[in-house]
């Protein structure tokens, strides 16, 4: 069957957002969202009822106790909002947010969107032997919608080995630029990190997006900006790598993006998500496999 092409109004978006110059817009909002003036505070409200912001959950529900935009939109959530569900080794989201897709990592690919996938390796910055070893492991991506909690964390325990930076684009990652644009997460900048756990290697691939002004990890602080225009690897060995527990917070994003978490083997969602099915910092998404490593 052939594959029906994305709506002309998605295909146009993409080209709009490709003409600009993405990477001076976001970090004009970088600046913008940093600035200590309490004429932000109005603009916080507005963004909390047009996004339907919770600040019940948050750890300081007054705006008047953030300095900037930017520190509300990174909020922490107060204590025991986000328990971890199942036993220590059932995997569980990293993020709030919504399911782009759910699947297995076919002859090294990943589902993007009906009728469209996109290579591991060229995710990972080029990675061919770790894409390799990945080949079968359970991929979810989570998208970050401007209203959802934005910080990042761990979905099992895991020793950090390899911290990846991979420049690219800057598109948008909303639904309608993933239906209409081939590869967006392999065109985008983003950070891609590899940690061993005791049921095998986990990676957690963080996407920025337009107005996504900074990735940040609680090991490196600020990865980007800025950058540059070659790929960096950062190595991690012995006792002296940063090892996080499961929920413990890796990473941030300034403004929403995308997590794309590729399990270790033997994880299967269950039950699978369907794309756009909401879920939340630690709800359990894949049991651990069994004794003998299978999928229970």
């Amino acid at each position: 069957m052939p594959v029906s092409r994305p709506p002309l109004s998605d295909r146009l978006r993409c080209q709009l957002v490709g003409c600009l110059p993405q990477h001076a817009v976001s970090r004009l909002v970088l600046r913008l969202t940093r600035v200590r003036n309490r004429a932000w505070i109005p603009v916080a409200r507005w963004f909390t009822a047009r996004f339907g912001v919770d600040l019940d959950e948050a750890e300081a529900p007054d705006l008047h106790a953030y300095e900037h935009f930017n520190a509300f939109f990174t909020r922490a959530l107060r204590p025991g909002a986000r328990p971890q569900q199942g036993p220590p080794d059932t995997l569980t989201s990293p993020v709030d947010g919504r399911v782009s897709q759910m699947g297995t990592v076919a002859s090294g690919r990943l589902l993007q969107a009906k009728g469209i996938d996109y290579s591991l390796a060229d995710l990972l910055g080029g990675e061919a032997e770790l894409a390799a070893r990945l080949d079968g492991h359970g991929f979810a991506t989570l998208y970050l919608a401007p209203g959802d909690y934005h910080r990042i964390h761990m979905p099992l325990t895991g020793r950090l080995r390899r911290m990846t930076y991979v420049p690219g684009r800057l598109y948008s990652v909303a639904d309608w630029t993933v239906r209409a644009l081939p590869g967006v997460f392999t065109r985008n900048e983003r950070v891609c990190c590899l940690f061993d756990t005791d049921r095998g290697p986990l990676v957690l691939a963080l996407v920025g997006a337009i107005n996504v002004a900074a990735i940040e990890t609680v090991w490196a602080g600020v990865v980007t900006p800025p950058r540059g225009r070659r790929v960096a690897h950062w190595e991690y060995d012995g006792p002296a790598a940063p090892r996080l527990g499961r929920g413990d917070e890796m990473g941030r994003f300034n403004m929403g993006s995308t997590v794309i978490v590729v399990a270790p083997a033997g994880y299967r969602w269950s039950p699978v998500r369907e794309p756009g099915d909401r879920v939340r910092v630690g709800e359990a998404l894949a049991p651990p496999p069994d004794s003998k490593g299978n999928p229970r």
